[in-house]
């Protein structure tokens, strides 16, 4: 059973940083997918930051060259590093699953197949 939980998450102001780790298990790493989702207030779920089959790291256009997405393997731990904050980054952080055989589409997915509970980061201006 894949279960995912995330940790990490608080109040910042713009400019800030924070670490976000995402504490995985009971999933294929030859099959399953790695990464995180986030949702703003109001808006649709989006993806934010993922490791393909490979070990590759990929981000969306709006993070890219901010947030860094590196995992333990050892540890079964992901970990997102999120520098640079922006106000526009404040939303809620899934760790996040899905089935590498569909890892090409994983920019415009709203849902992943598998998620967390979420947890709050906020940025103020």
């Amino acid at each position: 059973q894949v279960q995912l939980v995330e940790s990490g998450g608080g109040s910042v102001h713009a400019g800030g940083s924070l670490r976000l780790t995402c504490a995985a298990s009971g999933y294929n790493v030859h099959k399953h997918c790695l990464g995180l989702f986030r949702q703003p207030p109001g808006k649709d779920r989006e993806g934010v930051a993922f490791l393909d089959r490979d070990a590759y790291t990929h981000y969306s256009d709006s993070v890219s060259g901010r947030f860094t997405i590196t995992r333990d393997l050892a540890k079964n731990i992901l970990y997102l590093e999120m520098d640079s904050l922006k106000p526009e980054d404040t939303a809620i952080y899934y760790c996040a699953m899905i089935y590498c055989a569909d890892f090409g589409r994983w920019r415009g997915r709203t849902n992943p197949d598998y998620w967390g509970q979420g947890t709050q980061v906020t940025v103020s201006a």
